[in-house]
């Protein structure tokens, strides 16, 4: 009894610092996988968490780009810029819901994967537009932009991981600036976002955007 009670007293102290170091070092995962400014998954939370969602065939791919996001921080300053990213995480994180995903890709990118069980995603994504450009809480009304979003489904292109349908989702939502659209749909109809007109839509996003759908 003695013998148990000694190897108890060695080691429980170690067995109790390496449980209080395992929960360190999970929060400090949790930390390094969101986002800091907005609270969503950085792209490598968001990577394995989309791949999980992607084997399910109803799986749908958005990408979102904050319109004209320079001109505001230029005029308004850095902290508006930020109360806009956040606002803009928000409400994004609220469309997606618990059984999705969302991420801050980097700057003013946003991705999210959500599941599409009524096939109404195009509908959806439409409302969200509009929500995503209502000015900010607690900002100057000026402040305030629009979000060209692109999208597509995973069953289009089956085999594609999800590197080839942000890709995919990435070209449509230039398209979608670039003509004013709003929101774009990939792999339905001829895209006009080649590479080099995705890099012009980079450099002209100052162009005003105006709110709508094309499938």
């Amino acid at each position: 009894m003695s013998s148990l009670l000694t190897t108890l007293a060695v080691t429980g102290p170690l067995t109790a610092g390496w449980s209080v170091h395992m929960a360190w070092m999970r929060r400090r995962l949790h930390t390094a996988r969101r986002d800091p400014l907005t609270g969503l998954r950085t792209r490598d939370g968001f990577t394995r968490r989309a791949a999980v969602l992607l084997k399910d065939p109803q799986a749908v791919v958005v990408l979102a780009d904050v319109d004209r996001f320079k001109q505001i921080n230029d005029r308004h300053g850095h902290a508006a810029g930020d109360a806009l990213l956040k606002a803009t995480a928000d409400r994004l994180a609220h469309y997606v819901g618990r059984h999705g995903v969302a991420g801050r890709l980097g700057g003013d990118e946003f991705a999210a994967v959500v599941i599409d069980h009524h096939g109404t995603a195009s509908d959806l994504l439409a409302v969200l537009h509009g929500v995503l450009a209502r000015p900010a809480d607690g900002l100057d009304p000026e402040v305030h932009t629009t979000v060209s979003l692109g999208w597509v489904r995973a069953a289009d292109h089956p085999g594609e991981d999800l590197s080839g349908l942000l890709r995919r989702a990435d070209e449509a939502m230039y398209a979608a600036k670039q003509g004013q659209a709003g929101v774009r749909r990939a792999g339905l109809g001829r895209l006009f976002a080649t590479w080099s007109g995705r890099r012009a839509g980079r450099r002209g996003s100052g162009a005003d955007s105006s709110s709508g759908v094309a499938a």
